[in-house]
């Protein structure tokens, strides 16, 4: 399973900062290192918009 960061992201840092694995870096709209994630789903229920979603 991957997730992905889609345009609802505000770049607040919830997810980046919930993240165990360190799997998710800064930028207009953060992005998941698909190596590194450990498809906890940690981040999903940390996004206070709702951006990432499972692919």
């Amino acid at each position: 399973m991957a997730y992905r960061i889609t345009d609802e992201c505000l770049a607040c840092g919830t997810c980046m900062e919930s993240c165990p694995s360190e799997a998710i870096s800064e930028g207009d709209i953060y992005k998941i290192d698909t190596d590194k994630c450990e498809s906890c789903g940690t981040c999903i229920d940390a996004c206070p918009t709702g951006a990432i979603i499972e692919e």
